[in-house]
């Protein structure tokens, strides 16, 4: 009902919003609530991925997180993240990101529900929004390490996002260098318009023209110009105020090409009539040469042959010549102003691909800018990490060089890359790089780059001497995607992620290591605690060699084999399960992790219904089929507790009705003796219920080594005291004493005939 009830305020909030001189059309779009996870690395993270229409005028998401249980949780904080173009970059943990890394974290929003509170629900508004995709990540606060059993009774939350749009179905366009009268009145207090920029454009200019208030002429009519949407990051639009100002104009310097650009005129006056004139202007202010229309395939066959058998990975061994770039544009007017290369995208797998520049070794100069296009512009990109690498060929330099400038831009490239001038378009913080005598290499990383075609222009930046024109250097470029920052190191593991359709990837981290490539090495452990943790595991496993010993002793041969079973597979299960470098794995994981969950269950199962001392038939009629179900069990979810639980009170069931049978028959507790009761099963069932307590309540990420190893040994210790003895008529070790000749056994001459 509360939902119910804040979706029809909802509704009624928006449609109240803007008045009816344009058609305005909703759309609702809703999201599977989905549990929250503590932090402690982006897989735990919940990922919603929407996608705002053209012409959206405002987003309203409506945010709900419901606790899940009637536990007594307390207050607790959810924070959810937003970003337009890509998944967020988030850091909750504060940790440090690799070297060569440039990241700008995404604006977020924290939900709290207060004790005694089950549900939160929040709005959250973006006006004007970026058309494309939108990402929501939500997680709860850091993790604290505790191992929780499944199936117990915990904390838990859902978070759900609804988004609301409302977008403009028949939004007036600018044409270019036409003026458009508008009128804004108490009713309808802003004007929303658009004008498209096409490629090669280097300004965009709005102008307003002829204001009046109340068909009066003025000045100060209270209009400010936003051009823009809004993206929740700075220098997303631009807003100007043009009150007292009689010829106002809103400049964007390098704006997005092929984009409509949103332009929103709002006035500040109360209880008025303003009206306006308003015309755009893009200046196309550089183009590059057409190129020929012959396509050279023998260029694209070496280029991606070649890379192939290099190791370094970069584009290629031959220098790019301006002889490249000539083609149908030479008789032109149009002076010359950048190169730009052909350059080939090859998809290599999920998150994995290259851009390729035939001849990619770049002849770089002083008075063109080379701009290579990177079509990124697709969500199957986004979910990666871009990797740019730069080499200069220091024995290449001509003229008075001092270095070579690089920016990566999205959307729009930079065209002078003066060291005074900053790596940034209209609406976007681009990324810097540069290359001199001393520095030849350089790398830069962008974890989930936006989805867009991104530009990266590279310009030899000279000194003072009297050669500056003729300066150039020739510069390796390599351009890529990859799932995570060097497949996450030595110290991590880099996992394809899936939220619906969309991929994305990142590292989970080991030993200790923390950060967004696993590089931050503020909690990680060192290599003696690792051999220690390994070592505790595996040699923890000995104590079943009492209980082997035993058992064969005592006649139980096959609860001793199972018992050797869960020995050997334990031991080499945790010497592959290690999260450091001290990892010893003799067969596949999944199989080892199989085996040793199997092996501990059917132990206790062999070992409680073996106390039953029911008759051998019956016996191994038992072992069989428990260990057939426990493994069907196990395949369906190995963690649940009720894989441990369930065979362990079945089996206790069967044990005590056997007693309660015996005791009864006999008139008298079973078993009879005390000094069973005090010296075996009282030591046993304590050692038992220790274990299984340590193992439930007590193991954290931190003390897992030690903690589990106290398990293996409690329950090692608890089948010692635990097993039944020795038959009367089973002899020690199970073997009678001659095993050749007529006597097999001491029943059989007395049930069958006398051999003479």
């Amino acid at each position: 009902m509360e939902k119910y009830f804040a979706l029809c305020l909802l509704l009624h909030a928006i449609a109240g919003c803007f008045a009816n001189d344009l058609t305005y059309l909703n759309g609702f779009y809703s999201k599977t609530p989905q549990k929250l996870s503590k932090y402690s690395w982006f897989g735990n993270v919940r990922l919603h991925h929407f996608r705002v229409p053209e012409d959206a005028v405002l987003v309203r998401w409506l945010l709900t997180v419901t606790r899940g249980s009637d536990l007594n949780c307390g207050s607790q904080n959810i924070t959810v993240h937003f970003r337009a173009g890509a998944p967020p970059v988030i850091n909750p943990i504060y940790t440090d990101f690799p070297n060569s890394t440039s990241v700008s974290l995404a604006h977020n929003l924290t939900l709290a529900i207060p004790s005694g509170q089950s549900i939160n629900v929040t709005l959250f508004n973006v006006t004007n929004p970026k058309p494309g995709d939108w990402f929501l990540a939500a997680h709860l606060p850091k993790d604290d390490g505790k191992i929780e059993q499944q199936g117990l009774p915990s904390c838990s939350y859902l978070f759900q996002p609804q988004m609301f749009v409302r977008r403009a179905a028949d939004l007036s366009v600018l044409q270019h260098n036409i003026p458009l009268s508008q009128i804004l009145t108490t009713a309808q207090a802003q004007a929303l318009l658009k004008v498209f920029v096409p490629e090669f454009s280097s300004r965009l200019d709005v102008f307003i023209l002829a204001c009046s208030v109340s068909g009066k002429p003025g000045n100060d009519c209270g209009l400010s110009v936003t051009v823009g949407s809004g993206t929740l990051s700075q220098d997303s639009a631009v807003k100007v105020n043009c009150s007292g100002v009689k010829l106002c104009s809103a400049s964007v310097s390098i704006p997005p090409w092929n984009t409509w650009v949103l332009v929103n005129v709002e006035t500040s006056l109360p209880n008025t009539t303003v009206g306006f004139n308003i015309s755009a202007n893009v200046t196309v202010g550089c183009k590059p040469l057409s190129v020929s229309s012959d396509f050279n395939t023998s260029a694209f066959i070496h280029t991606i042959i070649a890379p192939q058998s290099n190791s370094s990975g970069a584009l290629g061994n031959t220098s790019f010549s301006l002889r490249d770039q000539q083609g149908l544009r030479d008789n032109s007017s149009e002076p010359l102003c950048m190169r730009s290369p052909s350059v080939f995208r090859e998809e290599q797998d999920v998150l994995s691909l290259r851009f390729i520049v035939p001849g990619s070794n770049l002849s770089v100069t002083s008075d063109l800018p080379t701009v290579l296009t990177l079509d990124l512009d697709s969500d199957a990109d986004s979910g990666g990490t871009l990797v740019v690498q730069l080499h200069l060929n220091t024995s290449t330099l001509i003229g008075g060089f001092r270095g070579v400038n690089t920016c990566l831009t999205p959307s729009a490239p930079v065209l002078n890359l003066n060291s005074s001038k900053p790596c940034a378009t209209g609406f976007a913080q681009g990324y810097s790089l540069s290359v001199t005598r001393n520095e030849s290499n350089a790398l830069l990383r962008i974890p989930f780059p936006e989805a867009a075609m991104w530009y990266l222009s590279l310009q030899t930046v000279c000194n003072d001497s009297v050669d500056c024109r003729n300066a150039s250097s020739i510069i390796s470029v390599s351009v890529s995607i990859s799932a995570c920052i060097d497949d996450c190191g030595s110290y991590g593991d880099c996992k394809l992620l899936r939220t619906n359709s969309y991929l994305y990837a990142a590292c989970v981290c080991k030993a200790g290591w923390q950060g967004w490539g696993c590089t931050d090495p503020s909690f990680a452990q060192s290599f003696s605690r690792q051999m220690a943790a390994a070592l505790l595991l595996t040699l923890s496993n000995l104590f079943f060699i009492p209980p082997i010993v035993i058992a064969l002793y005592r006649g139980y041969h096959t609860e001793a084999a199972v018992y050797f079973f869960t020995m050997f597979f334990s031991t080499f299960y945790h010497a592959c399960d290690q999260p450091g470098v001290t990892v010893m794995c003799i067969m596949d994981y999944d199989t080892l992790q199989f085996c040793d969950f199997l092996g501990s269950v059917v132990s206790v199962w062999v070992t409680i219904v073996c106390m039953a001392r029911l008759q051998e038939p019956v016996k191994y009629m038992l072992f069989m089929a428990g260990t057939l179900v426990i493994s069907m069990v196990m395949q369906l979810d190995r963690r649940g507790l009720w894989n441990l639980l369930g065979p362990v009170l079945f089996s206790l069931v069967i044990m005590v009705t056997a007693w309660v049978y015996r005791g009864v028959k006999r008139h008298h507790c079973y078993p009879p003796s005390w000094r069973r009761w005090v010296l075996f099963l009282l030591p046993g069932i304590v050692s038992a219920l220790i274990g299984v307590c340590v193992y439930v309540f007590a193991q954290t990420d931190s003390n897992y080594f030690y903690t589990h190893s106290i398990w293996h040994v409690m329950v090692a210790t608890s089948v010692v005291f635990l097993l039944p003895p020795r038959e009367k008529h089973v002899p020690s070790w199970g073997w009678t004493h001659k095993i050749c000749g007529y006597k097999l056994c001491k029943n059989e001459k007395e049930e069958l005939y006398t051999v003479t």
